[in-house]
């Protein structure tokens, strides 16, 4: 039987045709999907269901109601056990001095010990995940987008109209099996987690199951052995720590929080390694001191518009003022006088 969540969505806000397509390459489990239950899943186990989207029951009611109360709580323990997250909220990971890091990072780590390679997380996939959730078809989906657009007006308030920035600096892991960045301690951990809090609670009053029953930990995720399962065969248990020790107290630079992903888990990633992305929100103005890539095109695009824009109405006022009204006719039949005129002479 065909899964729920392979239904494709229309409403792309980025990424390329055919992104909606399942990819072609095994998932294994949940092993290799992007959110903290899975890198603290030997620990604690799935996700639990939140409580906060469930219907409470009202001691007001009759028995008959109550029954009905009891159907709710039976539906709640049935998609407990199903819960499932598909989808994820990401705060994508764009400063390059970062992303360098971690390619400098990783590369020490695999000239110690090149069986990691593919436990490594790929260019163009960095992020932090703010929020799990299950959305099982397009219907689902649609909602989960109002709820990110609901989101916006709430992150920018808590923000206060300042820029929120993300520092990251050392590393850490989870039982040896994941390693990531460290978010450095400060105001903005805080505020991260109000901003994670809130969007919980939007996407579970829309009736979305969403969130984990543990401790949001915002966290940089570079590499995980549950990406290579042969790795246990090959005798690696664990993340040895002599492997990333240069790292340990690495500053690795800031993030400044302007965007917010609505993803996928299981579509199939960007030509740029990036998640399938259903819709985005941009939460104030991102301080650009270097342009990014999408950027640079878009502006490169707008200038040669311009220019062409500018040549073709150039063109036109040059042709305009070359050939009034009338005008070359008149010089027509003077030249047709002229070569008239010849003719007679001629024939004279």
């Amino acid at each position: 039987t065909e899964k729920p969540y392979a239904n494709k969505c229309d409403h792309l806000s980025r990424g390329e045709e055919g992104t909606g397509d399942l990819e072609t390459s095994p998932v294994g489990s949940l092993a290799d999907l992007p959110f903290a239950a899975v890198d603290i899943q030997d620990d604690c186990g799935l996700p639990d269901v939140p409580q906060g989207n469930v219907p409470q029951g009202n001691p007001k009611r009759s028995k008959e109601n109550r029954g009905d109360r009891n159907d709710h709580v039976k539906k709640r323990k049935k998609a407990k056990k199903d819960y499932q997250p598909n989808y994820f909220l990401s705060i994508p990971i764009t400063n390059k001095k970062i992303t360098a890091g971690i390619k400098v990072l990783q590369n020490s780590i695999l000239r110690q010990d090149n069986r990691l390679t593919k436990a490594m997380v790929g260019d163009g996939s960095f992020h932090i995940t703010l929020l799990v959730m299950q959305l099982l078809n397009e219907d689902e989906v649609n909602i989960g987008t109002d709820a990110l657009l609901e989101l916006k007006p709430f992150v920018e308030e808590i923000l206060e109209g300042k820029h929120l920035t993300l520092p990251f600096h050392g590393i850490g892991t989870f039982q040896g099996q994941v390693g990531f960045v460290k978010l450095a301690d400060g105001d903005h951990v805080s505020a991260l987690l109000e901003i994670a809090e809130t969007a919980k609670r939007t996407f579970q009053e829309k009736g979305i199951l969403a969130g984990e029953s543990r401790t949001f930990k915002p966290h940089l995720t570079f590499m995980k052995l549950s990406k290579a399962p042969m790795l246990w065969k090959k005798g690696v248990r664990k993340i040895e720590p002599g492997l990333y020790e240069q790292f340990i107290d690495h500053r690795f630079g800031e993030e400044i929080l302007y965007q917010i992903d609505l993803c996928s888990m299981l579509k199939k990633k960007q030509s740029n390694g990036y998640y399938h992305c259903e819709s985005s929100i941009v939460i104030g103005e991102k301080d650009r001191k270097e342009p990014e890539d999408a950027e640079l095109v878009r502006l490169s695009k707008r200038l040669v518009e311009n220019a062409v824009l500018k040549a073709v109405q150039q063109y036109l006022e040059e042709t305009q003022n070359k050939k009034q009204p009338g005008e070359g006719n008149s010089v027509k039949a003077e030249e047709g006088d002229r070569n008239g005129d010849g003719s007679d002479n001629n024939r004279k």
